[in-house]
């Protein structure tokens, strides 16, 4: 027997931009088809125009590709697919697995205050379909007739009576449920598209789709889409439901509203809508870096190793060691990652994303930046904190951070200030020895060598941050040293 080629898809609808959580679900997907020399493809659900969103469906494929995720089929529109939709629903209705109801939203409505009223919840199943406005309670003549005058219908799935649906999950084993406790769902709507239930299984039947992985929000669906499987008299693919990814509380799914109470994005790229929203690459997080971390929420890639390139992951990657519970977004977890591969990124790369973030970056000389960033990039945790850290090599400080100040203010800093001045203004010294000269000056005149050195890098930086001195002033010049002695000496006495 021949093995069957792996197939997954991501199936986004183009609702808005594409959530961190949707990264994770494509990701896995796509780990999961390089692993087993498959096919990874993506398909567009967007049937329902009324919560389409212009821009959205661009937004998905930017962003996966940004990431690093590579699409070997699609994207493929449910919107475009309708004719199919509707050879499968005919076949349904045929084989009497679905039916016809003409009950208005005002009568369902009527039907719900009733049983709410008794305490009750109203279902439309077994239990009342035979008493409802449908093709399964009225004459074959009548149907026709309401047919032929276009009176509006919706086509629902017949659920079996008394059935125990058996189903299985990758993660979550195996589980059995009671058809008698299923709703009757609608597989085609009113205005005659199909909901997410229907379009889905039809789909993932004619792309041979081997395994659905997708958030755990659908696993109450499994039941019907495995009912629905049962009456095609198709085989269902494999199943596997990701745990959620949850808030930093852990308490609740990780919304935006809550990123930006934590003070992060939850999205990959900007997006350009009602309102702009950031995203993770506007804040100078890497996308590997974001891969690598997105990776390891609901998987534990290798035990003790936490850096694995996206060539790693796929050999790696197993759907049995997926958890089954929810994953808490660590932001500071993320930027930890960043770092990492912040020092593994060449300085060119580094200097090429910085400059398209940050606009000051962008004024300044490309080659003295980039020597820069070499010096600071073993302290920053995304791109945009290489300028942050770096601002001081292209700007002198016009203020100066009152707690730094406060160290260095002893007796004797205007004597200390004025030498830092007349040293770097000497025709005798040289950039390379002149914090060992001013280590000299300060021995011979009873001045500690900590003294000296916080007051020098308060003079260049305008604080105590910074990376060794002596690269500072070999970086900076000693022109530039003295103007900037001369300044704090007009601002600090």
């Amino acid at each position: 027997m021949t093995k069957k080629t792996v197939r997954v898809r991501f199936a986004p609808s183009p609702t808005g931009p594409l959530h961190v959580g949707g990264v994770r679900t494509a990701l896995f997907n796509y780990l999961f088809a390089r692993k087993n020399s498959g096919k990874f493809i993506l398909r567009i659900e967007d049937t329902d125009s009324k919560r389409k969103v212009d821009g959205a469906e661009d937004y998905i494929l930017k962003s996966l590709s940004w990431c690093g995720i590579d699409i070997d089929e699609g994207p493929y529109r449910q919107s475009e697919r309708k004719s199919l939709y509707q050879k499968y629903i005919s076949l349904l209705i045929k084989r009497g697995n679905a039916y016809f109801a003409f009950d208005s939203e005002e009568e369902l409505k009527a039907l719900r205050s009733e049983s709410e009223k008794r305490g009750e919840t109203f279902v439309y199943n077994w239990q009342n379909r035979g008493f409802l406005k449908n093709s399964l309670s009225m004459t074959a003549a009548e149907v026709e007739k309401s047919l032929q005058k276009k009176k509006s219908f919706v086509v629902r799935f017949k659920t079996p009576k008394n059935k125990i649906i058996k189903t299985h999950d990758i993660i979550r084993g195996s589980t059995s449920i009671d058809s008698n406790l299923l709703d009757d769902k609608i597989l085609i709507k009113a205005d005659g598209t199909p909901t997410y239930h229907f379009a889905n299984v039809v789909d993932d039947k004619e792309m041979k789709i081997t395994h659905v992985i997708r958030g755990e929000e659908w696993l109450p669906s499994l039941a019907l889409h495995k009912m629905l499987y049962d009456a095609f008299k198709w085989d269902a693919p494999s199943f596997a439901h990701l745990p959620l990814i949850l808030n930093p509380n852990g308490k609740g799914k990780l919304s935006k509203r809550n990123g930006e109470k934590n003070g992060f994005p939850v999205f990959p790229l900007k997006w350009f809508g009602v309102e702009n929203i950031i995203g993770f690459e506007d804040i100078g997080i890497l996308p590997d870096a974001l891969v690598n971390y997105l990776a390891t929420l609901g998987w534990t890639p290798k035990e003790g190793e936490e850096i694995l390139k996206i060539d790693e992951l796929k050999s790696l990657f197993s759907l049995e060691k997926v958890v089954s519970g929810g994953a808490k977004f660590d932001f500071e977890k993320l930027k930890w990652y960043n770092q990492k591969y912040i020092q593994k990124t060449s300085n060119q790369k580094l200097l090429k994303h910085l400059v398209s973030l940050s606009q000051a970056a962008s004024r300044v000389d490309g080659e003295n930046l980039e020597e820069a960033i070499g010096l600071v990039k073993q302290r920053a945790n995304t791109v945009m904190d290489l300028w942050r850290l770096s601002e001081y090599f292209f700007f002198a400080p016009n203020n100066y951070e009152s707690k730094s100040v406060k160290r260095i203010s002893k007796p004797g800093l205007s004597k200390i200030l004025v030498k830092i001045a007349d040293l770097a203004a000497s025709k005798t010294t040289s950039k390379e020895s002149f914090v060992l000269e001013m280590k000299n000056w300060a021995e011979k005149n009873g001045i500690s060598p900590g003294q000296i050195m916080m007051t020098i890098r308060v003079v260049v930086v305008g604080n105590l941050s910074g990376v060794d001195l002596q690269e500072i002033i070999t970086f900076l010049g000693l022109e530039s040293v003295e103007e900037r002695a001369r300044n704090a000496i007009q601002k600090i006495l």
